[in-house]
This record gives structure tokens, C-alpha cells and sequence, in this order.
């Protein structure tokens, strides 16, 4: 029952995001005041879903951990519907959220700092915060994608769960 290395990588992660999502928190901005507070930001959304992924990543870490070779058929059967929650979660929203949010921000942010994150909160965020909201998150998730297999939804499940997720953040 060793720990394998991208399971401590999970946990590691997983630390990592909660202790971003706590320093984001609190943060006075008066963004976080207004109408939505910090939940209209696509950023902070983004965060959650990866914190969930991979605290769903670290409890099927340690539920395989737990029941591997029991030969109870009921846990066997729990685990794989954690297995397929976790695979569902990276495919449909882990994923293209995470890329979504670096690639825009990133891109936004060289053709115009001011339109996407201007100077002005630089008083409010510090720079590692800002890294750990606007980079981290593409490596991570591509490092879970490289060290663990995945069965992914099929295309027409995965795309109406996302464009669902879509519009429910527009409205």
C-alpha cells in the first residue's frame, strides 16, 4: 500500500489551490463587495473546479487506497462511479475552464494589461497569488493528464455539459 508519487502530487495540489483560494478570500477588494463578490469572476470559478477535481482525485486516491483487494463488490462498484466522476470532471469542466481562463488572461494581459488586470490591483494581489489564479493551473492540470489515465465522456455529453456550464456563467 505505497504511495505512489502522482497521488502525493494530488494531495500537493490540492493544498496548494485551497491555500490560493484562502489568501484570495482575503483579500478586501471592493469587487468582492458588489453584486456576485468574487463568484462572477470567472477565475475564482475556475480555482473551485480545480480544488473539487482534485479533492475528487485525492479521495479516489485514497478509496482505491482503502479497498484494493477487499472483494467487496459494493465498494468496488462506489469506486468506480468515483473514478468516472473524477474523469467526467476533468473532461468537462477541469480542463476547459483551466485552459480557457490561462490562455485569455494571458493573452488579454499582453495585448493590454489594463483591460483584464489593471495596476491598480497589484495593491490588492500580489504577484504569486496572481500566478497561482492565472498559471499554475494550465501545468497542473497537464501533469494530471500525463501521470493518470482517463476514460473521457463521449463528445455530444461532454460538450452539452459544457455549453450548459456556459451559459449558466453568462447568466
Amino acid at each position: 500500500m505505497a504511495l505512489v508519487p502522482c497521488q502525493v502530487l494530488r494531495v500537493a495540489i490540492l493544498l496548494s489551490y485551497c491555500s490560493i483560494l484562502c489568501n484570495y478570500k482575503a483579500i478586501e477588494m471592493p469587487s468582492h463587495q458588489t453584486y456576485g463578490g468574487s463568484w462572477k469572476f470567472l477565475t475564482f470559478i475556475d480555482l473551485v473546479i480545480q480544488a473539487v477535481f482534485f479533492g475528487i482525485c485525492v479521495l479516489t486516491d485514497l478509496s482505491t487506497l482503502l479497498t484494493r483487494d477487499s472483494g467487496n463488490q459494493e465498494q468496488e462498484r462506489q469506486l468506480r462511479k468515483l473514478i468516472s466522476l473524477r474523469d467526467w470532471t476533468l473532461a468537462v469542466l477541469a480542463f476547459p475552464v483551466g485552459v480557457f481562463v490561462v490562455a485569455v488572461f494571458w493573452t488579454i494581459y499582453a495585448y493590454d494589461r489594463e483591460m483584464i488586470y489593471p495596476k491598480l490591483l497589484d495593491n490588492f494581489i500580489p504577484g504569486w497569488l496572481n500566478h497561482g489564479m492565472h498559471t499554475t493551473v494550465l501545468p497542473f492540470i497537464l501533469i494530471e493528464m500525463r501521470t493518470s489515465h482517463h476514460q473521457y465522456p463521449s463528445r455530444s455529453s461532454g460538450l452539452a455539459a459544457i455549453c450548459t456550464f456556459s451559459v449558466a456563467y453568462i447568466l
